[in-house]
């Protein structure tokens, strides 16, 4: 007799079927030889403003597990991202301004898997003459 936690023999599961709900896609570009893919959580506290302007070598790939997240790549308007969407940026040359918890009252929590060039870090923090020599890159701001 099988126990409670072990499935009846013969019987299998049909959730499998329904089980999986794409929540992003992306092609992104080729990824260069010895390249390492490393999925990091982030958790930020209620309406802290996330990590300085930065960049990645490679593509980055997120989903927000929990809260809301203010996100801003260069070229493009800030937009929120709720729990259980997805996010994805192209990496390399790109600035992502905005990583910010948009809540003051629960924490924000997400996931990224980060496609990361051999012998470079996971970010690269942008300094303040950069971002003054591509402003005009960065999409208007409202408010």
């Amino acid at each position: 007799m099988p126990q409670n936690d072990e499935p009846a023999q013969g019987h299998r599961s049909e959730a499998w079927k329904t089980a999986v709900t794409v929540v992003g896609e992306a092609e992104p570009p080729a990824f260069p030889d010895g390249a390492r893919v490393v999925t990091a959580r982030v958790e930020f506290p209620p309406g802290d403003p996330g990590t300085p302007p930065h960049r990645h070598s490679g593509p980055v790939f997120g989903y927000v597990i929990e809260g809301e997240m203010l996100y801003e790549l260069e070229g493009q308007p800030p937009r929120v991202i709720r729990a259980g969407e997805a996010f994805w940026e192209p990496g390399g040359d790109v600035i992502h301004y905005q990583d910010a918890n948009h809540r003051t009252d629960v924490p924000l929590r997400f996931l990224a898997t980060l496609v990361c060039e051999p012998g470079k870090p996971l970010l690269e923090l942008v300094d303040e003459r950069e971002l003054e020599q591509r402003r005009h890159r960065r999409a208007p701001r409202t408010a």
